[in-house]
């Protein structure tokens, strides 16, 4: 018996269109409960908090557990295409045992500036010219969330120190311009989506991420290819 054939019966994942198919239904099933368990204080705090301006910032700082579940869920997605065993799981909690460290070191600090950010924005009218000011918090906000997209993906992808990871989010911000577009597009539509219903937005937890892998594809080619050894 050839290699591959003792390959092909070793996996649990059959060849055929509708063997994969359920293969990948289960698989995202599992990442969808996986995100729910790791991310489940902030969904407990979203739920609890009123929707008033004055609780933004908390609901900031109840994102701290979110990055870490984001991280762990791309590098499952990525690494699925390379397994044939029916243990999505396995990927997920090994990458977010590795990279749970790693991603606060970056996260908190961001989470932290964003609860400011978000104090100020929801205080602005007690604040003369105002006005002016929301725009430039708005912008200084945006590029911060698009920084730590990039961030998940660098994490996720690559073991990288911190501050190298930083300076190259920073520096492939405008040449992957079309990654940093995707993340804002997923940024828009999640905080729509949160707008209308927390639940929707939980229900759709695997899709973002599922997403947010597809689109980092060229983003991480163009990394691999200038800022590692080949």
């Amino acid at each position: 018996m050839s290699a591959m054939a003792r390959a092909q019966e070793a996996s649990e994942v059959g060849r055929g269109p509708l063997s994969r198919g359920a293969a990948v239904v289960y698989r995202l099933l599992v990442l969808e409960v996986l995100l729910l368990l790791t991310c489940l204080p902030t969904v407990v705090v979203l739920l609890l908090l009123d929707r008033d301006a004055s609780n933004l910032p908390l609901a900031v700082l109840a994102f701290l557990p979110v990055a870490p579940a984001l991280v762990a869920g791309v590098a499952a997605v990525r690494a699925w295409p390379k397994d044939d065993d029916l243990a999505p799981a396995r990927p997920f909690l090994r990458a977010y045992r590795r990279d749970l460290i790693a991603t606060l070191r970056w996260w908190v600090p961001a989470v932290l500036l964003l609860a400011v950010l978000s104090f100020n924005l929801a205080h602005l009218g007690a604040v003369a010219g105002g006005a002016v000011l929301l725009p430039v918090l708005l912008v200084i906000a945006t590029l911060v969330v698009l920084w730590c997209g990039q961030m998940v993906v660098l994490t996720a992808c690559f073991h990288l120190r911190t501050r190298d990871a930083a300076r190259i989010a920073v520096a492939e911000a405008v040449p992957q311009w079309r990654f940093s577009l995707g993340v804002l597009g997923l940024l828009v539509v999640g905080a729509a989506v949160l707008l209308a219903s927390e639940i929707v937005l939980l229900l759709l937890t695997w899709a973002f991420v599922g997403l947010l892998a597809l689109t980092a594809r060229p983003f991480v080619a163009a990394v691999t290819a200038k800022y590692t050894r080949r």
